[in-house]
């Protein structure tokens, strides 16, 4: 019987659970948000460091937590802490109650990352798809994107319609109490049943288990090493555009009044999302193909070139006030950002066990979390006393100092996919 991926039930649940998971209508705006209360890019590099923070801690206990006490469960916790940082987003009024809900946001976070992709990765063993990892990761995450496409259109219009800014956390509680249901309707075998007493030594000496083979491994340690940082410098960037549009936007509406150039970037930015994502999505989808030509860990190494060529672009166009070359650069930022997620999924699910998947995924989020925690409060210092240009060929330079040197043999790979999928 011939194999029907696209049909299988599970794997639209899978894709669903991106959908809802990415709805959250606030991410055009969270930058200007946070910049409308009065806080500065040092507040905001500070706030997203104590994110990453609390992930860092919880990151690898979470992932063994997964892996022992059961997937689910700590997907439904996630969204409960998620849940509950934006109640605190949507009351908070200074920077005390914002970082509590950063906190809580950062919880939801560490006990969602890997977890998820760990289940995808069993459902393909159980089912006989291993070979299909990036196809099927790179359908998910395309569902992933159209969410968050979807909702930055949407966003214009609750935006525009609601009493203020921060009415928009509020409705992004709907789709997660969705994913939340969804997930519940899991299947028991992608699920772990054993002995759920909590043993925080047990947890304790597991996690350091975990954290030894994840970086003793050499070729595991170089992929999530990599990541991290790609990952990481990407985290701390993509949003950047919302004020360097802003400041372009308020100087071409200079003259007119205020609240016409304010309406005119909501609507900008939940337009340019909504663009960005919907490329990204079909980018995601169809990522896969490029295993027909090249390996998936030297395509992992060709996206830390065009990455700094494009960050190099990037500050060239800042220099310029040129908006269309911002928005180009952004745009394939964007499309390099979501696409190498398949190929990293790819190459290591051939290297770790199955037993350890969840927990070597939380590792390299949690490695992505320390990168982070050092970059964004450089990063907000740089944007703030220096230039943003001078920010993004800082990015370009760490993106090529993290290519290795290597002569790959045959780097060219026709990895056939089955015609029947």
């Amino acid at each position: 019987m011939g194999i029907n991926i696209k049909k299988d039930k599970q794997i639209w649940k899978f894709c669903f659970y991106g959908f809802f998971k990415n709805l959250k209508f606030f991410e055009p705006y969270l930058i200007v948000y946070l910049l409308s209360m009065g806080l500065n890019y040092i507040d905001i590099g500070g706030l997203i460091a104590l994110k990453e923070i609390i992930i860092y801690i919880f990151e690898i206990p979470s992932g063994v937590i997964a892996d022992i006490y059961g997937k689910k469960k700590e997907l439904v916790m996630c969204f409960i802490f998620y849940i509950i940082s934006f109640i605190l987003f949507f009351f908070g009024k200074g920077i005390f109650i914002i970082s509590i809900g950063m906190i809580f946001y950062g919880l939801g976070e560490a006990f969602r990352s890997g977890t998820h992709k760990a289940m995808i990765l069993e459902y393909l063993d159980v089912k006989g798809w291993t070979k299909h990892k990036s196809l099927v990761y790179g359908r998910t995450r395309s569902f992933s994107l159209l969410g968050s496409a979807i909702s930055a259109l949407l966003s214009i219009v609750f935006i525009l319609n609601m009493p203020s800014m921060k009415w928009i956390f509020l409705l992004s509680i709907v789709p997660y109490v969705l994913d939340m249901i969804l997930i519940i309707s899991y299947p028991r075998e992608l699920d772990r049943h054993g002995k759920c007493e909590f043993n925080i030594i047990f947890l304790i000496k597991e996690s350091i288990v975990k954290l030894r083979y994840s970086l003793c491994h050499k070729e595991i340690r170089q992929v999530i090493v990599g990541s991290s940082i790609y990952t990481g410098v990407m985290d701390v960037i993509k949003d950047y555009i919302q004020p360097i549009l802003k400041a372009m936007i308020l100087l071409t509406f200079v003259g007119n009044s205020e609240s016409e150039g304010d309406i005119y970037l909501k609507i900008s930015l939940g337009l340019i999302y909504f663009v960005f994502n919907i490329f990204s999505s079909v980018g995601s989808r169809n990522a896969y193909r490029l295993n027909k030509f090249l390996k998936s860990e030297n395509l992992l190494n060709i996206y830390f070139v065009v990455t700094a060529i494009v960050f190099l672009i990037l500050s060239f166009g800042i220099k310029l006030n040129s908006y269309t070359l911002i928005i180009l650069c952004y745009f394939v930022i964007f499309i390099l950002k979501n696409t190498r997620k398949p190929f990293m999924l790819d190459v290591l699910g051939e290297l770790v066990e199955k037993d350890s998947r969840a927990s070597v995924l939380s590792v390299n989020s949690q490695l992505k979390s320390l990168v982070v925690i050092v970059l964004a409060p450089v990063m907000g210092f740089i944007a703030e006393y220096l230039q943003i240009e001078v920010l993004f060929i800082v990015c370009a330079l760490m993106m090529m100092l993290c290519i290795r040197v290597k002569t790959y043999k045959n780097i060219f790979s026709r990895k056939e996919m089955d015609k029947d999928v």
